[in-house]
């Protein structure tokens, strides 16, 4: 291979018509050997060092090159582990900026740089060539970004479907075989279809990064279905495209905008696929271990592992956080997607003195103008110490809001003292968000996400059944604050069936009727069940996967939710932009938000204390544009409870819109059947969402809110 000295940006490999430019960071390096493979990346060619080193970055030009061609890297250095450097030239290593991989990783020792099974074993080098195990890097020619016209959904309007590439559609009965767990297989008619028909406006994917199989769970018989144990930020997983072309995940996004539905995807900077100081040599490790990865101060033989994943990127590294916002702009803007949901993120805010909301990476993506319309969403906690900061994060930043999660289960599970913190959560969590100019989209609210029981089995177990991980079923949260009413698992009890499904309605409606943006677990609209399994990270089959046939048979459930989110997004009053103040609303006579006894009056301090308490009604009051007023009824007792309506505003008929216990009914113009004052017959364990019809002062229809910023 001829070569010159090219340039030392941008990183990666890049076509420029011409020929390709490879650049390579690292710090302590002695000599960078680029090697070439044949294009199935079983043979290698030939080697040729990079010729230039500046500013840190190995570099070099190859003015023959051309896209497809297939490489890896041999980095040379100091093999110092107790010094925390573990260079060793006998591995290939993957460019960290490879957009496409060829081949797989294939487990053997070979792919450790150190000798396995030896006494203090990764002091030890082991000099056997890694490279007919590891999967190489391929050049692409970048094709023509743009070309379509993002949805660019307001945040207040935003509905999420969480969901996996592979177990959405490997068992659709629609889409071709060869199609089923891709990206292809997601562009089909009848899965955009369905995704139209229940209302939501952005699919999230869980990790389509490539990643690695890891070798515990391949010596067992398992996988990481999941995806987090990330190998390439740049490259899409090579088992999720049909086609082996990137084009392929581009048109997916493509048929997402033209249906009106952004793409988010979960992505895993806060660790790598290379794990412990015992774990393989695959890239990072063997390019530059002292500078992208926490080590631990006093003793970098080891790592300073914030995650419980084995290692931490060193974010606090200029050339690492480079590495991460190139990566998010190369998905945003040449992919096209639309935001992002970073897995355990107080990780990537660690600096020397623990997590700092004004840490590098938060200024970086603050300031940055090509991501000022990419949405943001946290994961807001890691494993280490301080690491929990649901609200703590910078602006411009959605959060997971677990306190919502936990809250609600505990509510409609039954437990006592929950009605203040409900009240939090329905309202938006002002307690948790309402700072430094956030707004409600701050919470992401949940109760049901891939991490945890699906919501059939929420209200089915009581314990995790997690067996078929074979870790003794002690792996899993023990917390899950579920409730399987009287019997463990599946049950053909007509009554207790009936109860479950109610208490499935109940946690739909609490959702999605709650201020903050709601997310919704895929698959829980058709009763997906994990057989008790809370923690299905590694099962790649029908434990994970969705199972198409039984959606005839939650027909009903489907469309109860289509209906909260249609009511969601015409009543303003349900996609607030801003919190709630608790002050009244001129010529109506009622505030913006009224906290209701049972008894017909505004809560009063005692009543928020009652331990045996479990009754709650809000009015959400409305004026102008924001439509009428609506009451929301909750009754988490076993017993039905009288509930007088409010008196104010006077004169108004109540037309029932949602009701968990009668999910069949249509509400029509002759539904207003209660008047202000009148005695509501609330049954147990259910919510009913009323609308006033008809007022003394004529309301103009409601209309959703637009806005023009999406942060």
């Amino acid at each position: 291979m001829r070569i010159l000295p090219g340039r030392p940006y941008p990183m990666g490999a890049t076509w420029d018509g011409e020929g390709v430019n490879f650049a390579l960071f690292s710090l302590h390096a002695t000599r960078v050997e680029l090697c070439r493979f044949d294009d199935t990346g079983r043979r290698e060619i030939e080697r040729v060092d990079l010729p230039e080193y500046t500013d840190e970055v190995w570099h070099g030009y190859l003015p023959d090159a051309r896209p497809g061609m297939v490489y890896g890297y041999r980095v040379h250095g100091p093999f110092q582990p107790e010094a925390g450097h573990r260079f060793n030239h006998h591995k290939l290593v993957l460019d960290p900026y490879a957009r496409s991989l060829v081949g797989s990783l294939r487990w053997h020792d070979a792919l450790f740089g150190y000798r396995v099974g030896q006494p203090r074993a990764d002091l030890a080098i082991d000099r056997r060539d890694s490279a007919p195990y590891m999967p190489k890097a391929k050049v692409i020619d970048p094709a023509a970004t743009g070309g379509d016209r993002r949805p660019a959904t307001p945040w207040s309007e935003v509905i999420i479907y969480e969901t996996h590439v592979r177990g959405m559609t490997y068992r659709h009965p629609s889409v071709p075989t060869a199609e089923r767990g891709t990206f292809a297989g997601l562009t089909h008619p009848d899965v955009v279809d369905h995704l139209l028909k229940l209302g939501v406006t952005a699919i999230e994917l869980l990790p389509v990064h490539a990643f690695v199989q890891d070798r515990i769970l391949a010596e067992r018989g398992l996988a990481n279905y999941w995806g987090y144990n990330t190998l390439a930020f740049f490259a899409p997983e090579p088992r999720y495209l049909a086609s082996g072309q990137l084009a392929e995940f581009r048109r997916f996004v493509r048929v997402m905008h033209a249906a009106g539905i952004e793409v988010i995807l979960d992505v895993v900077f806060n660790h790598t696929a290379e794990g412990n100081h015992l774990g393989p040599t695959l890239s990072f490790r063997g390019i530059d271990n002292a500078i992208y990865y926490r080590l631990m101060p006093d003793n970098p033989r080891y790592y300073d592992d914030m995650t419980g994943c084995g290692n931490t990127l060193n974010l606090s590294h200029p050339k690492v956080l480079q590495l991460v916002m190139d990566s998010l702009r190369y998905w945003a803007l040449e992919l096209r997607v639309d935001g992002f949901r970073f897995d355990l993120a107080s990780a990537l805010g660690r600096e020397a003195n623990g997590f700092d909301a004004g840490s590098g990476f938060f200024d970086a993506i603050r300031q940055d103008p090509q991501l000022a319309h990419i949405k943001l969403i946290a994961e807001p906690w890691d494993l280490g110490l301080g690491g929990y900061q649901v609200g703590g994060f910078p602006p411009g930043w959605s959060q997971w809001n677990d306190r919502f999660r936990n809250t609600v289960r505990q509510f409609w599970k039954g437990d006592e003292g929950q009605l203040g913190d409900l009240a939090e959560r329905i309202a938006g969590s002002a307690d948790l968000f309402n700072h430094h100019g956030m707004r409600p989209w701050a919470g992401v609210n949940f109760v049901t996400a891939h991490d945890g029981f699906t919501l059939a089995d929420l209200v089915s177990y009581n314990d995790p059944h997690n067996e078929a991980n074979q870790e003794n079923n002690q792996d899993g949260s023990r917390d899950n604050k579920s409730f399987n009413h009287g019997t463990e698992g599946e049950t053909n009890d007509p009554d207790l069936m009936a109860l479950r499904q109610r208490q499935v309605r109940n946690f739909m409606a609490t959702l999605l009727l709650s201020t903050g943006v709601p997310m919704l677990l895929g698959g829980d609209e058709m009763g997906r069940s994990q057989r008790g399994n809370n923690n299905a990270y590694c099962q790649d089959n029908e434990i994970s996967w969705f199972d198409w046939s039984q959606l005839p048979a939650h027909e009903e459930l489907c469309s109860f939710i289509a209906r909260l989110n249609r009511l969601r997004r015409t009543h303003a009053a349900l996609h607030r932009d801003k919190f709630f103040r608790g002050a009244e609303i001129d010529g109506i006579g009622v505030k913006d938000i009224t906290w209701l006894s049972p008894v017909g009056r505004e809560m009063e301090p005692a009543d928020w204390t009652l331990p045996y308490a479990r009754t709650l009604g809000v009015m959400f009051g409305g004026s102008g544009p924001e439509g009428p007023p609506l009451v929301m009824l909750i009754n988490a007792h076993d017993g039905p409870i009288d509930f007088k309506l409010p008196a104010q505003p006077s004169g108004a008929r109540w037309n029932r819109l949602i009701d968990t216990a009668d999910p069949a009914f249509e509400p029509g113009p002759d539904g207003a059947a209660h008047g202000s004052g009148d005695t509501y017959p609330l049954p147990g364990r259910s919510l009913v969402l009323l609308q006033a019809a008809s007022l003394p002062t004529a309301f103009p229809p409601a209309q959703p809110e637009r806005h023009d910023s999406t942060r």
